[in-house]
C-alpha cells in the first residue's frame, strides 16, 4: 500500500534537517563512511587468524556455510556436513559424491567442546569470548547484532548499526529528520473514510544522543478504522527505558494524551501496533477533533521526548526538562 492519499504537514519545534544544511553543517544525520554493511570504516577490529579461527573454519558446512553442531556427519573420505543439510543432499556426500551413511564425526566434536571463540559481531564491539557450543546462544540475544530497518513502508531487509540504519533511512527511504525533543504535526488526509491497511507515515528524531521513529498510520482494527501513532527508540530495550515520551491529540477544548516508554526497534513494527502500544484515535474521534464538515481529515499530533533521570530513592524518578 502506498501512502501517498496522507500528507503530513510538520511545524515541529525541532530543527528540520533539510539538504542544504547536510552540504554545509556537520550533524547528526551525515551518512557514515563504510561499504553499506552496517560497519563504519575504521570501527571495527581487524581479525588475527589464529589457530582456533583456522579450527572454527573447519566446523563450517560445506553445503550452508553455517556452524556445524553435533549431530556432524562425515562421509567415507572424511568430509563433513551438518545435519540439516544430510537430507538436502540426499545422503550424499557434496564433495566426492559417495554415500554419506550415518557416520558421526565424534572427533570434531569433541574438538568443538573446547574451542573458545569471540563473538561473530565483535567487529561491531562485541568483546565477548565464548565456548562453541554456548556461542549461537549468546548471538541471538547479542546486544551488538545488527538491527533491522525500522521503515514500516516495506519489508526492507536492510540491517546494521544505528549510524547506518539513520543514514539508510534519509537517503533510501527518504524519511523526513528532525533535531528536537519536541514535535507538532499535522497530518491531512483528504477521505478519511476509506482508510487502508498499512497507510503510515514515519519520521526520525535526533534528541539526547539517541534516535527516535515517531509512527503515524492508519489501519483496520477488527472491522473499525483507527488512527495510531507511536514512537520507537532506536536501540535496545534496556536503554529505551531510559526514556519517556507524550503524545496528544485534541481540539475544541477536548483532548486525548498518551504517556509511555518508546519500544525498542528490536521489536518489529507490527509487533508494536498489534499490542496497540500507542495512542489510538478511533476515526469518529478524530473528524471530531478535524472539526469542518468532517471530509477531511486534519490531525494535529504534539509530543516531546525526556530522559528519565533516578533520583537517590530507587522507587522514584523523574524527568528532565525537555532540551536536545
Amino acid at each position: 500500500m502506498e501512502s501517498d492519499n496522507i500528507e503530513c504537514i510538520s511545524v515541529s519545534d525541532a530543527t528540520v534537517v533539510d539538504d542544504e544544511e547536510v552540504a554545509h553543517v556537520p550533524h547528526p544525520f551525515l551518512k557514515p563512511h563504510g561499504d553499506g554493511s552496517g560497519t563504519v570504516a575504521g570501527g571495527g577490529r581487524s581479525p588475527v587468524m589464529s589457530p582456533a579461527t583456522r579450527v572454527h573454519e573447519l566446523l563450517e558446512c560445506p553445503v550452508c556455510t553455517n556452524s556445524m553442531y553435533p549431530p556432524i556427519h562425515q562421509c567415507h573420505n572424511g568430509h563433513t556436513l551438518c545435519s540439516a543439510c544430510k537430507s538436502r543432499v540426499h545422503n550424499r556426500c557434496p564433495t566426492c559424491r559417495q554415500e554419506l551413511g550415518d557416520i558421526r564425526c565424534l572427533a570434531l566434536e569433541k574438538v568443538a567442546e573446547s574451542l573458545e571463540l569471540p563473538c561473530r559481531y565483535f567487529s561491531l564491539g562485541c568483546p565477548e569470548i565464548f565456548p562453541y557450543y554456548s556461542k549461537l546462544q549468546h548471538e541471538a540475544w547479542c546486544n551488538f547484532r545488527p538491527y533491522n530497518c525500522p521503515y514500516a513502508g516495506s519489508e526492507c531487509s536492510v540491517v546494521g548499526d544505528i549510524p547506518f540504519l539513520v543514514a539508510h533511512l534519509r537517503d533510501d527511504h527518504k524519511v523526513d529528520m528532525h533535531i528536537g525533543s519536541t514535535f507538532n504535526h499535522r497530518y491531512v488526509k483528504s477521505n478519511p473514510r476509506e482508510v487502508e491497511n498499512a497507510t503510515w507515515m514515519l519520521t526520525v528524531f535526533h534528541c539526547y544522543g539517541q534516535y527516535f521513529c515517531l509512527h503515524f498510520e492508519a489501519f483496520q482494527l477488527g472491522v473499525a478504522p483507527v488512527y495510531m501513532t507511536f514512537l520507537r527508540f532506536m536501540g535496545d530495550e534496556t536503554e529505551a527505558r531510559h526514556y519517556s515520551y507524550s503524545l496528544e491529540v485534541g481540539s475544541s477544548g477536548r483532548k486525548l494524551i498518551w504517556e509511555g516508554t518508546p519500544r525498542s526497534i528490536r521489536d518489529s513494527h507490527r509487533k508494536v501496533r498489534d499490542s496497540h502500544d500507542g495512542l489510538i484515535i478511533q476515526r469518529n474521534m478524530a473528524l471530531f477533533f478535524s472539526g469542518g464538515d468532517r471530509k477531511e481529515l486534519k490531525l494535529r499530533v504534539t509530543g516531546r521526548i525526556w530522559k528519565e533521570q533516578q533520583n537517590t530513592d530507587p522507587a522514584a524518578c523523574i524527568p528532565n526538562p525537555c532540551s536536545s
